[in-house]
């Protein structure tokens, strides 16, 4: 490409500023556009930001009107689906922030515009750039643990349930589950190889988020602050999810991938262990079982190329690269959609209280 690239971004809020940050790093790509719903807002960004890009209070005006190669899309979730096929549809490349949408349908709409369009479709999973994310996921993937046959996910928050639209079904969907729930998900399943899920079992509650002991805005607060889920899965596979903005404990547990020749296990919760890694791999060696830390390190580089920055530049950085040198999609709508199909079966069974079944449909 022997210009810059031109990217715009729909929705100017919280986590547009970090998109922004990390484009402002890139001296081959230049932030032409924005829009957002609120009159003024786009406009307002842009100021804080001192960058000159014309700015819309509408998203198809800003599609319509500016010439683009690319968007970032930045709106609440209940939106992503109907920002990201619009700009798709008008020849579009789109990165869109997490979860992928809020209906497994819409996901599926949405790799149907990306494929009938050939542009990129990507998803904004930023831990899939980190170190120690990636050895991990370089173990597992590796086939060291032979067949893994358990999945669980760890961690959650002691106190963290976030304000604004995060909290309001009519925008979020989601409560937990599409905020952080969906990067557990995305960090249990893509080494390996996001498995079809089949039947879902979820709980979903909001003691924490309803009560105003704990969350000041405890009268309109409406979607999950914890969930939970019992997810069956092709090749007998068994995940067991759960998550949480609030509770009173360190963690839910640790993140653990059983297989038939080793383990790994991601210690989460408060570290009081002087301890050299909180990841773990388990396995025999010569009939003899063999316990040890996954360490911190990074490869040697000779030409002293600096290491790894903050993933979410990272993220930002791999979305331009592959507009610009034609590479497939980094994190592909077509896997993520796996990521989509588990949350919405979660959320279908927590509200109707049963396990529900998980059909997929064709979007070939």
């Amino acid at each position: 490409m022997d210009r810059k690239l031109r990217i715009g971004i729909i929705g100017t809020g919280g986590i547009a500023g970090a998109h922004m940050t990390a484009y402002k790093q890139f001296a081959d790509v230049e932030i032409v556009g924005g829009a957002d719903i609120v009159p003024g807002k786009a406009k307002a960004f842009f100021e804080k930001w001192g960058v000159k890009a014309e700015a819309f209070d509408s998203p198809y005006d800003l599609i319509q009107n500016v010439a683009m190669d690319g968007v970032s899309v930045c709106t609440y979730n209940t939106t992503h689906a109907e920002c990201a096929i619009a700009a798709l549809e008008a020849g579009l490349h789109v990165q869109c922030e997490k979860p992928m949408s809020f209906t497994l349908q819409e996901a599926v709409d949405m790799v149907r515009a990306s494929r009938k369009a050939g542009k990129i479709l990507t998803i904004g999973f930023q831990p899939r750039y980190d170190t120690m994310r990636r050895k991990v996921d370089g173990i597992i993937s590796s086939g060291a643990l032979g067949k893994v046959y358990y999945i669980q996910s760890g961690g959650g928050r002691r106190r963290g349930i976030p304000g604004g639209t995060f909290v309001n079904s009519k925008q979020a969907g989601y409560g937990c589950l599409g905020d952080i729930g969906c990067y557990s998900i995305d960090q249990c399943l893509h080494a390996v190889a996001y498995p079809r899920p089949l039947t879902v079992s979820a709980v979903a509650t909001d003691y924490f988020g309803k009560n105003p002991k704990y969350w000041p805005g405890a009268e309109t607060f409406d979607v999950d602050d914890f969930s939970v889920a019992f997810v069956r899965m092709e090749g007998d596979v068994t995940f067991v999810f759960k998550q949480s903005w609030a509770m009173h404990a360190d963690s839910l547990g640790d993140t653990l991938w059983l297989g038939t020749e080793g383990a790994i296990k991601i210690c989460n919760g408060f570290d009081y262990a002087n301890k050299p890694s909180k990841i773990m791999h388990f396995t025999d060696v010569n009939g003899q079982q063999v316990d040890s830390f996954v360490l911190p390190s990074r490869p040697f580089d000779p030409y002293g190329t600096p290491p790894q920055g903050d993933v979410f530049t990272a993220k930002v950085r791999d979305y331009c690269d592959a507009i610009i040198h034609s590479r497939p999609a980094p994190i592909p709508g077509e896997e993520i959609i796996m990521n989509q199909a588990i949350c919405d079966g979660i959320y279908r069974s927590a509200k109707l209280k049963k396990e529900v079944e998980i059909e997929i449909p064709s979007f070939d």
